[in-house]
């Protein structure tokens, strides 16, 4: 049913399928609303969305028996796949729904649902420790009922997932609904932490359930619907997606745009080239009736929307998550802040979807690149994988030409101590990467990067500790320092006051008699002929 094709850190570009046909994710499924609608679903077709969502307790309300004889395609005039919400969203705003978890199941069937969701009892987030269990465990046997009545195999079954922001309610919910035969799962409560902006709490209730659910099947995460979230969600690992933010902004007079939002009372300018903005000025926006600038607005968002999505997954088969979403981020504090919490405290998580080959160089931009997984896993099998007897550690800074054994001073190196390299373990200092062999500097990513990152002093700190710990490892007796780039000065000079028997050379001439004289000083120094 769900078929992987590719990952970066915890996203993945996969597809279900279904029976109106396959779904490629990660998807974002527009919420359409089963009576009233702005904009038709053919025109959401028209635009690029291969799904949408409606729900199932409004049609059961207002078309009854109708919708069971007629189906949920026609009685919204759509051929895509649809999902089918089951009341929960209801359940969550006015307190209860006039049905039963088996009777929304039997519905849901009946007017052929690609996606159905089981009715749970939603959590929300501002509610105490004991009314967030009681909605867990109501869910959880809403779960269990549900799949003893289902008749139809073609339904892919969603079995949604509650606890709000209390993790280990969370946690024990996913376990639980993790070993049911769900095709789907969905993290419910989402929304109102994206409102609040809490996307600290949304990184936290992700990994959560991620950490537990089975791998194979696919995740919704209910309510994403903004191109801020949207990036870092698929990095998180969801996969689907519903929202009707693009109604709800455009009934407000917002505008969408990469960054955010904007009310178009304020614009000056439409920044976008969708098929709405590019045929209509903004002041044709402004001037039509209320109804059709509501319309208008609204296809524009869901352009967005689309797009957003698109250059996340195309970010994702590039291998450019990392880069894409700390570009993202630095559109508003709160999301930044949750990038942080993303880089210091969930390596192991990220770094398992990580590719340990990728089709592109990786880019490093600041500091915090240094955290990312391709980073923190060659500094772990370097220390694990790596072993040498040479007793003697000679440091050369890192060169622009990669492979490093390529560079100019390491072939004069070569050509100046000969046999004499034999007795010691060459390595580059690489920006991020820190101790680099030389034996596996054209190992990906040791040579397929480029780095604007500089040396300041936690920077250096960082390098440092990375030293220590290869040279503790392979129990170096002697470490030499050849510095021929001035801004690598202050890094030598740190080493050499922190590090035992430590000799600096300098060569900060680039003339040939400078690295003569610095080749001689390392041959006597390592006991070899120059």
């Amino acid at each position: 049913m769900f078929e992987i094709k590719t990952t970066d850190l915890a996203g993945r570009i996969g597809k279900i399928r279904t029976k109106s046909g396959l779904l490629e994710t990660p998807c974002i499924l527009p919420v359409i609303h089963p009576v009233r609608q702005s904009v038709a679903p053919k025109e959401m077709a028209r635009i690029g969305f291969k799904a949408v969502m409606t729900n199932a307790y409004i049609t059961l309300k207002t078309f009854g028996k109708v919708a069971e004889e007629k189906g949920i395609h026609k009685i919204i005039d759509y051929d895509g796949i649809i999902m089918t919400d089951s009341g929960g969203y209801q359940m969550l705003k006015y307190g209860d729904v006039e049905v039963t978890p088996l009777e929304m199941a039997s519905f849901q069937e009946k007017i052929g649902s690609d996606m159905a969701i089981v009715l749970d009892t939603p959590t929300g987030i501002d509610v105490d420790r004991r009314r967030a269990s009681e909605t867990v465990e109501i869910t959880l046997r809403a779960a269990e009922e549900t799949l003893k009545v289902v008749r139809a195999e073609e339904t892919l079954w969603i079995g949604p997932i509650q606890g709000g922001s209390h993790l280990d309610l969370l946690k024990m919910s996913a376990e639980r609904i993790g070993k049911m035969a769900f095709d789907i799962f969905a993290l419910g409560s989402p929304t109102e932490v994206m409102e609040s902006y809490n996307f600290d709490l949304l990184v936290q209730m992700i990994i959560t359930v991620k950490q537990v659910l089975p791998i194979d099947r696919p995740l919704h995460l209910f309510g994403a619907g903004h191109p801020l979230t949207i990036p870092l969600v698929v990095a998180l690992g969801c996969d689907l997606f519903d929202s009707a933010s693009y109604m709800l902004y455009a009934r407000e007079g917002r505008y969408l745009t990469e960054f955010g939002t904007a009310k178009l009372d304020e614009l000056t300018y439409l920044p976008c080239n969708c098929s709405i903005c590019s045929t209509h000025t903004l002041k044709e926006i402004k001037e039509v009736g209320v109804e059709e600038r509501i319309q208008k607005i609204a296809i524009h968002n869901l352009s967005v929307l689309l797009k957003e999505m698109r250059t996340t997954k195309q970010a994702v088969e590039d291998g450019r998550i990392w880069e894409y979403l700390g570009m993202k981020a630095k559109a508003h504090p709160k999301l930044w802040e949750a990038f942080h919490s993303l880089i210091n405290h969930h390596y192991e998580f990220l770094e398992d979807g990580t590719q340990l080959f990728k089709p592109r160089a990786i880019f490093f931009y600041e500091p915090h690149d240094s955290m990312r997984p391709e980073v923190l896993r060659y500094h772990k099998r370097l220390i694990e994988d790596f072993s040498v007897k040479k007793k003697t550690l000679l440091l050369l800074p890192e060169s622009d030409v990669k492979p490093f054994y390529k560079s100019p001073y390491y072939i004069k190196l070569i050509e100046a101590l000969g046999a004499g390299l034999e007795k010691v373990q060459v390595c580059f200092l690489s920006l991020p990467f820190g101790v680099v062999p030389v034996e596996l500097s054209d190992v990906y990513p040791l040579s397929q990067y480029l780095s604007s990152i500089e040396l300041d002093y936690d920077v250096m700190k960082e390098v440092l500790k990375h030293v220590k710990e290869f040279i503790r490892k392979n129990s170096f007796r002697k470490i030499v320092l050849l510095n021929h780039l001035d801004s690598y000065s202050p890094l030598f000079k740190m080493m050499a006051s922190s590090l035992k028997n430590c000799h600096i050379i300098d060569a900060l001439s680039d003339t040939n008699r400078s690295f003569e004289k610095a080749f001689k000083k390392i041959a006597h120094i390592i006991g070899a002929q120059c």
